[in-house]
């Protein structure tokens, strides 16, 4: 049975018209990153969109809430439906859910999500904004899938210090290509609402 939590998301992501989309390929080819030694091993039961509630849980996530969402291009600066995206990230106390990082401090976390995009390229998770996990700047994990291509990346946080010390990061010598996974978490004030809105529209090819 569907919370009343999850079904208020799962309708708000029906409504994904609203999106202030771009034609954004003229930024170049995503650069990929390493998938990192996180990913899970076992995907969780509740594997939704909304990883700020676990299904059977009576309490959310720690952390500032915030809606990714963006649209998936191809180098031509077409649309990508039904492609299939993933992101995992610690929870708000800096541990993965991964038995290597000990399984996760916060029990209200999903830690991963997945989703497809819809007939216009588009996608939205609800999450946390990412905080530092020890040696990295705050990131969150991205994996893009189609039929014939794949594209692991992560998102940084625009303004955040350490992302000038954050050895993943700097690895990538082009600087534009280095900026354009680095995006604005700025808080959505319209309404009172105290959560935050990140854009990314990654571009696969």
């Amino acid at each position: 049975m569907i919370s009343s939590k999850k079904r208020q998301f799962l309708h708000q992501l029906a409504g994904l018209i609203f999106f202030p989309f771009v034609n954004s390929a003229q930024a170049g080819i995503t650069p990929p990153q390493s998938l990192g030694p996180f990913y899970p091993s076992r995907l969780p039961l509740d594997s939704d969109s909304d990883l700020t509630f676990v299904e059977g849980e009576k309490d959310s996530a720690a952390g500032q809430i915030t809606n990714l969402y963006g649209q998936v291009l191809n180098a031509n600066g077409s649309p990508v439906p039904n492609a299939k995206i993933e992101i995992w990230q610690c929870d708000a106390y800096g541990a993965y859910h991964h038995p290597r990082d000990g399984g996760g401090i916060d029990p209200y976390f999903q830690g991963y999500g997945k989703t497809n995009t819809d007939d216009e390229g588009r996608y939205r998770f609800k999450t946390i904004k990412p905080v530092a996990y020890p040696g990295r700047a705050p990131h969150i994990h991205l994996r893009i899938l189609t039929s014939s291509e794949e594209l692991v990346t992560q998102i940084y946080v625009q303004g955040n210090p350490e992302n000038e010390k954050d050895f993943l990061l700097n690895a990538i010598a082009d600087k534009r290509a280095r900026r354009s996974l680095v995006i604005p978490f700025e808080r959505d004030v319209s309404g009172g609402n105290t959560e935050f809105v990140a854009v990314f529209n990654p571009v696969i090819g």
